[in-house]
C-alpha cells in the first residue's frame, strides 16, 4: 500500500513539472522588476518591510502574505513572508503559513499547512520547496504526517 502511495506521489510531482517549452522564461519572472503594495511599510537602509495585505509582484508571479520582510534594493534578497502566504504563478498556486524566498537561487520554501494546486491536481504536506525558474517542486511531510494528493491524468488523444 505504501508503495502505491509513493508511486502516486511521484506521478503527481512529475505531472507538476512542465515540459521544457512550458517553463517561464527568465524575462517573465526572475529577472523582472519587483513591485509591491501593503497597508503599511517601512524602509530601513536598503530593505523594505511590508505589513497588512503585503503583496510582491514579479513578472507573472505574485507573493501575498500578512507581512513580508527582507526585500532589498541592492540585488539579492532573502524575503520572509508570514501569515496566510500565497505564491501564485500562471500554472500553480501554493498556500502555506510562512515562506522564505531567496532571489539568488530563485527558490521559495513554504512551510506549515501547505497546499499546492495545478488545475484540478492538489498536493498537500508541511514543507514545499519550489524553484521559480524551472517550476519544479518537492513536497515533504513533517513528523508522523504524510503528503497527500489527488492527480487527474490528462486525456491522451480522447
Amino acid at each position: 500500500m505504501s508503495r502505491i502511495s509513493s508511486v502516486a506521489a511521484v506521478a503527481l510531482a512529475i505531472a507538476l513539472i512542465p515540459a521544457a517549452g512550458e517553463a517561464q522564461s527568465p524575462a517573465n519572472s526572475s529577472d523582472a522588476p519587483i513591485s509591491f503594495g501593503a497597508d503599511s511599510g517601512e524602509y530601513v537602509g536598503n530593505t523594505v518591510t511590508l505589513r497588512g495585505r503585503a503583496e510582491l509582484i514579479q513578472g507573472q508571479n505574485r507573493l501575498r502574505a500578512d507581512s513580508v520582510s527582507g526585500l532589498s534594493q541592492t540585488g539579492e534578497s532573502r524575503i520572509q513572508a508570514n501569515g496566510n502566504v500565497y505564491f501564485v504563478t500562471p500554472e500553480q498556486t501554493i498556500r502555506g503559513d510562512s515562506a522564505v524566498y531567496t532571489t539568488a537561487d530563485d527558490m521559495i520554501v513554504v512551510t506549515g499547512d501547505v497546499i499546492l494546486t495545478q488545475g484540478q491536481n492538489v498536493l498537500t504536506g508541511s514543507r514545499l520547496t519550489y524553484n521559480v525558474r524551472t517550476q519544479t517542486a518537492r513536497i515533504e511531510a513533517g513528523g508522523q504526517g504524510r503528503i497527500r494528493g489527488v492527480f487527474y491524468p490528462q486525456n491522451s488523444g480522447n
